[in-house]
This record gives structure tokens, sequence and C-alpha cells, in this order.
């Protein structure tokens, strides 16, 4: 059975930072893709981030030069670290973790960003 279990979310001022954690366990071969996604109230899930197995990532233009996407293979996690947090960002933060036959998904974490 695969886990995926994200952790980190929770309340910090605008202008703050906040890290998330997402690890994968279980019989789960060949991840290729790991990242994060999110949904605000109302609003449809975007993508935020995502790195592949190479390295390679891509962001959403809302995060760019704020938001750094990290992964560590050995222990099949991915990191986001979230810098200069705005009240925008304010969402359920989901961790996917895609593999060739499957995508997996956590069950989210809240980030709430107001004073």
């Amino acid at each position: 059975q695969v886990q995926v279990v994200e952790s980190g979310g929770g309340l910090v001022q605008p202008g703050g930072s906040l890290r998330l954690s997402c690890a994968a366990s279980g019989s789960i071969l060949s991840i290729y893709v790991m990242g994060w996604y999110r949904q605000a109230p109302g609003k449809q899930r975007e993508l935020v981030a995502i790195i592949a197995s190479d390295g390679g990532t891509n962001y959403g233009d809302s995060v760019k030069g704020r938001f750094t996407i990290s992964r560590d293979n050995t222990k099949k996690t991915v990191y986001l670290q979230m810098n200069s947090l705005k009240p925008e960002d304010t969402a359920v933060y989901y961790c996917n973790v895609r593999t060739v036959t499957y995508d997996y998904w956590g069950q989210g974490t809240q980030v709430t960003v107001s004073s």
C-alpha cells in the first residue's frame, strides 16, 4: 500500500516563510515526478511546483522567485520552501507523486497567510 504524507503547513504572517515536506512510502517504484499543487476555496487546483527525478523543475507563475522545490530521491521525499508568503498563497497544498502507471496524492496540508 502506498502512502503520501504531507507536513509543515500552518498559519504564517504575510512576508513569512514555511517549509512543506512530503514523504512517499510503500510499494512505489520508479517515481519520476514529485510536486505540489494547491487549491483555494472556490478555485480550481493549480500547479505550484514540480521536480523530476533528474532535478528539472517547473513553477507556477504566481510563485516563481519565492518558492523553491527540492527532493531527496533516496528518501522519496519532496520539499517546498515558501518565502515572502502572501495572503493569496492561502490554500490547501497537496503533494503529488507520479509514476509511470499512477498518480498518488496526499491528503493535503493547510497553509494560511494572514496577519
